[in-house]
């Protein structure tokens, strides 16, 4: 054994190790995820979602979800080493318990009506295309009244709470939470551009929990009408807190896209990975040198600073979420468009 290997099998016993032998992994020189760029198509993966609302209650399951487990990532329950996604599903009739959290949540409806969620008090209905806020700690329950199966997609932060050792959780002692506000008071608080007077709200996460697809789609197709897109994104807006003018979110940075029909982006990537679901339409994405074609329900991710080049067949409409608003407000975020 040479003088170093001596050297480094003795401090290994005091809990040391020389940096010079890992420095370039610890600070190497650009992003080296080990996410892979990947596809779910939803119909591939519908009957396993529904097979499992043979084997399991929510009830029982507490969260009746499948997990969008990236292929990079065995074993983890992750969609990106910052993010997690999961398909979950409600039946006719059934009540997933009411839980808390410290992990930020949010949902975006993908399929089936008639089902709600109570967030904090209140409740709110789930229609396809709506994007819902779970706050971090506070009680909510999902509810199925309806004739039909509803499925949405859970986006959380689960692993940047992890990061820092802080998870907390904690079930609320009935299945369901009093409510405390009538159906629609968030949104006549916050969601007009306007507010009471002598109400202050103080929570980062954005009083309004519910942005409906139906407002959302009609402000994209108007400013795709009046010529307005940008060519690595289309007409991508993002969701917003009305108190701060902020991302409606903390760490989760939440957007909806439109891009019209023959639609080709320029060539872009940046340091937050990102998940996808499509809405509407039909259209190519190529991620690295992988392609993949997608369609209504389907979704994918784009890792960490591989680029993206998003092709549209037809009008098509996009959700997205990442973890934009941690590497923006830790001033780590980076990104580029590579010209034509």
């Amino acid at each position: 054994m040479n003088d170093r290997a001596a050297f480094y099998a003795r401090i290994a016993g005091r809990n040391l190790r020389p940096l010079w032998e890992v420095l370039d992994d610890l600070v190497p020189p650009q992003p080296r995820p080990l996410a892979r760029a990947a596809l779910w198509r939803y119909g591939d993966v519908r009957p396993a979602i529904m097979e499992s609302g043979e084997l399991i209650t929510a009830m029982e399951a507490v969260r009746r979800v499948l997990v969008l487990e990236n292929p990079g990532l065995p074993g983890s329950s992750l969609v990106t080493s910052a993010l997690y996604a999961g398909l979950q599903l409600i039946l006719p009739g059934e009540v997933a318990p009411s839980h808390r959290h410290v992990q930020s949540a949010l949902r975006f409806i993908v399929e089936g009506a008639g089902a709600y969620t109570a967030v904090d008090g209140e409740r709110t209905a789930m229609s396809p295309g709506d994007f819902i806020i779970t706050p971090s700690w506070t009680w909510h329950d999902h509810c199925n009244g309806g004739e039909e199966p509803v499925v949405w997609l859970d986006g959380l932060d689960i692993p940047i709470v992890a990061l820092h050792d802080a998870q907390f959780a904690e079930r609320y002692p009935e299945a369901v939470q009093p409510l405390t506000r009538p159906e629609g008071d968030a949104d006549a608080r916050w969601g007009a551009n306007m507010a009471l007077l002598d109400h202050r709200h103080i929570a980062r996460t954005s009083p309004v929990f519910n942005y409906p697809y139906a407002k959302s789609r009609a402000a994209l197709a108007k400013l795709a009408a009046a010529g307005i897109r940008d060519p690595a994104h289309g007409v991508r807006m993002r969701y917003v807190n009305p108190v701060t003018g902020g991302w409606a979110m903390p760490t989760l940075g939440t957007f909806l896209q439109m891009l019209p029909r023959g639609f080709r982006s320029l060539p872009h990537r940046s340091t937050d990975g990102t998940v996808y679901c499509c809405v509407e339409g039909r259209g190519t994405i190529r991620i690295g040198d992988e392609v993949f074609e997608w369609g209504p329900r389907d979704i994918f991710v784009a890792p960490s600073w591989q680029a993206r080049t998003l092709t549209a067949t037809t009008d098509a409409v996009l959700f997205g979420y990442s973890d934009r608003p941690v590497q923006e407000a830790l001033g780590l975020l980076r990104e580029e468009t590579f010209e034509a």
